[in-house]
């Protein structure tokens, strides 16, 4: 098996500037991500897909090679990550590499580890690459006990009546935890626009792993929890 790993690390974070290559814990917190990577040892090629030098030169200085930089039309605020992976895979067929397994890990994951990594690529192969896979985790509360509220704090049940179940008499449900997802080539490079939800295999990880770092809010969390589990 020939894998490639893409990052997507594009500039232009907006509620957290330069998040992607941002000091977290002391490093670049991009540097996590291709640390478990690279520990992973699966990977033939680890392709940053950035639009900024300055991105590009910290993945250098790192010890990682940028094969090419992204277009600005692949970079904008609305371009959803499949045209891009798709667009990667193209730009090595053009320079004679193709490959057999496409892996995107996303540069604000740093909980994510090599093990997590290689057990995805592992039921990749076992369902034969039919079926990608993503990365997932449980959600912490029942969604049944959701609720939408209004702009005068009024909660409206999204399921009225169900807050009367109890917790464990609900089945589980699990969301795209944002961290990683495993493909085959031919599943990227015939996908069309955003692609499709459909179809996915499950990784569950742990929900501390989970932790989606969009504003300032989440990025004091995750560093108290980083703090907190690596005392340990």
């Amino acid at each position: 098996m020939k894998r490639i790993a893409i990052i997507p690390a594009r500039s232009g974070s907006k509620r957290i500037i330069d998040k992607n290559i941002k000091s977290f814990c002391g490093k670049p917190i991009i540097a996590y991500t291709l640390e478990a990577v690279k520990n992973s040892n699966l990977f033939d090629v680890i392709h940053v897909s950035t639009d900024s030098k300055k991105i590009a030169d910290l993945v250098i200085s790192l010890g990682y090679s940028v094969d090419f930089l992204r277009p600005a039309k692949l970079s904008d605020d609305y371009t959803p990550i499949m045209p891009v992976l798709k667009w990667v895979l193209q730009e090595f067929r053009e320079r004679g590499i193709i490959f057999d397994e496409v892996a995107t890990i996303m540069p604000c994951a740093p909980f994510i580890e090599s093990s997590d990594l290689i057990s995805a690529s592992k039921l990749l192969e076992d369902n034969q690459c039919r079926n990608p896979i993503l990365a997932v985790a449980p959600y912490s509360a029942p969604i049944e006990w959701a609720f939408n509220i209004e702009d005068d704090s009024i909660l409206n049940p999204v399921q009225p009546g169900m807050f009367s179940k109890r917790s464990q008499d609900l089945p589980s449900h699990y969301y795209d935890t944002g961290s990683f997802a495993f493909f085959s080539y031919d599943f990227v490079i015939n996908s069309e626009g955003a692609g499709s939800d459909d179809f996915y295999r499950g990784q569950i990880i742990e929900k501390y792993k989970a932790i989606d770092i969009d504003d300032v809010e989440d990025w004091n969390y995750a560093e108290k929890l980083f703090h907190g589990i690596h005392s340990v």
